[in-house]
């Protein structure tokens, strides 16, 4: 459990600076070229968890490229290369300042608007009579504002966005189509799997080219919801929970034992065993999501390992 990557200090050939994020660091390469590590760490809340869990960046940043390489016929992506299981390197982006949230289903954050008795989310009308986790007629987008650190993301509507001018008309329609684009062969690929995707965000940038491109990671289980489809009809009849494939059983541990992130909690002391049990749940998610057996990658010296595999790609 030791080898994990917590925190990264990299200082590769023509290397102008690093950012820093959550769970993710970013070195930027002469301008031109994005390293992105993906580390161990656990966020829960807007809270980074004190303990790592084995193979999660390995695991995330897998499942990302697999989704990014299944979708590229359908929207342009900024990977160049995958050098390292924990390692994606693409193209510098111009980042749009909207997050695109995609619902196909009304759950987690909508669920509670809707609870409190709201009828529109982000501007978009949702219909009366509705019951959680229900199947909306076609799929929502609901975008988020890209917070700045620390906070939260907030809800904006397509007419606040282009109000405020924070996304061009056309820029921001070509951002729906894709978004759209993409949700549609993500339900296809977790319907192979015997899952729903139920929602999910995409973010994406532009090339020094003029290119929109989506970034970061698409359908992995931090970024997205998924159900089991089997027993999801019958347990809508019956108006129960259902069986989630996401980071969410992270967040029930920590609610149960009495933490949200709110000011004055203290994050719960998280055993050797809870680790295991995390990383375990991880590797399914992969295998439940890919169709494929996870491979471990070597951790025997795992900093090494990701800084000679870089070099090695920046070299060529």
């Amino acid at each position: 459990m030791s080898n994990t990557i917590n925190d990264t200090n990299f200082n590769f050939p023509k290397q102008k600076s690093v950012y820093k994020g959550k769970v993710r660091e970013v070195y930027n390469i002469d301008n031109d070229l994005l390293v992105m590590v993906a580390t161990d760490r656990l966020s829960a809340f807007d809270v980074v968890m004190p303990r790592q869990i084995p193979y999660k960046g390995q695991i995330l940043n897998q499942i990302a490229a697999k989704m990014l390489e299944a979708t590229k016929d359908l929207v342009p992506n900024w990977v160049v290369a995958t050098p390292d299981p924990n390692v994606t390197v693409g193209h510098m982006c111009d980042t749009f300042k909207v997050e695109m949230v995609i619902r196909g289903y009304l759950t987690g954050h909508a669920w509670r608007e809707y609870k409190s008795g709201k009828r529109k989310l982000c501007g978009v009308p949702m219909p009366e009579g509705m019951i959680e986790n229900q199947k909306f007629e076609k799929p929502i987008i609901t975008p988020s504002t890209k917070a700045a650190i620390g906070d939260h993301d907030e809800d904006i509507s397509r007419e606040e966005i282009l109000a405020k001018g924070i996304v061009s008309k056309e820029d921001y329609e070509q951002l729906e189509e894709y978004t759209y684009a993409l949700f549609q062969r993500g339900t296809e690929i977790a319907a192979k799997q015997g899952l729903i995707l139920v929602d999910t965000k995409y973010e994406f940038g532009r090339k020094n080219d003029g290119t929109i491109v989506v970034i970061d990671e698409i359908h992995t289980p931090d970024s997205s919801r998924y159900f089991y489809a089997e027993g999801y009809e019958t347990i809508q009849a019956k108006d129960q929970k259902q069986k989630q494939l996401s980071k969410e059983f992270v967040r029930e541990w920590l609610i149960e034992n009495n933490f949200q992130g709110k000011e004055g909690q203290q994050v719960p002391e998280i055993s050797d065993a809870k680790i295991e049990e995390i990383s375990n749940r991880y590797i399914e998610l992969y295998e439940k999501i890919t169709g494929e057996a996870f491979q471990k990658g070597d951790v025997s010296n795992i900093l090494s390992r990701i800084d000679a595999n870089v070099r090695s790609f920046l070299q060529r």
